[in-house]
């Protein structure tokens, strides 16, 4: 009896143990519950990284982008049933652009193809443009054109490389014909009309220059300007002088002459002293040279005035001058005809 109940306390002690040990190794994080927890962290890691990828992505997206994904983010033709309407650009003298689009397309596709005859035509057409004109060649001719007007071919071949001289002469002589069927000509055209536009003011300095110095016969020692109330107090009128003398002899339109006035009133004995002006640079030389034309070219007009009203004075008097010749001639002719008679 003793014995039997020995043998189930050990068994009921046996389970308590087992149900114990379960217990614990359930408890227990084993080696499958950590490779899943692993693989749940290192895929939080890649969808954060994504995301941080993405946000990257949306900082290079240009503004003109986002706009268009936020109008339509799906189909713009789902989402938007005039997309068409809005997508085709805006004419005022059209009141339905899409509409008249949609039938420019319909002639299209429902155009004839060219015969045999039209094809040869048009390969024939073909052969006969400047195909050996490249958009290289043609920018250099536009800039050739803005540099040294439309008229100076010689100067635009030299310009346009690897064209000659003819080349270039029936080339312009097309382009000035045809010219409105280009499709920015208005663009071309005010870039080459501000460049002779510069030309033309080059010229009428030249010419004012021309006219200032020709009134004296040593203009380094002679010349006068009339300042007027914009003389300045910096530069005295000997300086002034030189600076017109030297810009005349050198020449006016020539590259970087500025530069070379500058060196020139470096090595002129007269200013060995004078640090004002051997200390300006070729900008200021150009700056004070600006002011002091435009002071000639105002000389030059008041002195053309002057000279019409002259011209208008002599014309006046003339036929008055005429009159009075014309009217002593006939007294002293009527004087001698009386001394016959009483003779």
């Amino acid at each position: 009896m003793e014995q039997d109940t020995a043998a189930v306390a050990a068994t009921v002690a046996a389970a308590d143990a087992t149900a114990t040990i379960v217990v614990i190794e359930d408890e227990q994080p084993g080696p499958s519950t950590s490779q899943e927890e692993g693989a749940a962290a290192a895929a939080t890691e890649a969808t954060a990284a994504t995301e941080k990828g993405e946000k990257k992505k949306e900082k290079n997206v240009s503004s003109f982008q986002l706009k268009l994904a936020a109008k339509a983010p799906k189909s713009e033709k789902e989402m938007d049933p005039e997309y068409e309407e809005k997508m085709v650009p805006r004419n005022p003298d059209i009141p339905n652009p899409a509409l008249a689009q949609r039938e420019e397309q319909k002639k299209i596709d429902g155009a004839e193809p060219l015969t045999p005859e039209e094809t040869e035509e048009k390969e024939k057409l073909l052969t006969q443009g400047f195909t050996n004109w490249t958009k290289r060649d043609f920018n250099q001719f536009i800039k050739a054109n803005e540099k040294y007007g439309r008229d100076d071919i010689d100067n635009i071949a030299r310009e346009v490389e690897g064209k000659s001289p003819e080349e270039v002469m029936e080339y312009s002589a097309v382009f000035w014909e045809r010219c409105n069927e280009l499709q920015d000509i208005e663009k071309i055209m005010a870039q080459i009309e501000r460049g002779e536009a510069r030309i033309q003011r080059r010229i009428s300095i030249k010419k004012a220059l021309d006219a200032k110095i020709a009134r004296y016969k040593a203009p380094f020692h002679q010349l006068r300007i009339q300042y007027g109330t914009s003389k300045g107090k910096n530069y005295t009128e000997e300086e002034d002088r030189f600076l017109i003398c030297m810009l005349h002899k050198m020449g006016f339109d020539r590259e970087n002459v500025y530069e070379e006035l500058r060196q020139c009133v470096r090595n002129a004995p007269q200013f060995r002293f004078d640090w004002f002006i051997k200390s300006r640079t070729a900008m200021e030389f150009q700056r004070r040279c600006n002011t002091l034309i435009s002071l000639i070219e105002k000389e030059n007009m008041e002195i053309e005035e002057r000279e019409r009203a002259e011209k208008k004075k002599r014309a006046t008097k003339t036929p008055m001058s005429q009159k009075r010749k014309a009217e002593s001639a006939t007294e002293s002719s009527g004087k001698k005809d009386v001394k016959k008679v009483k003779s």
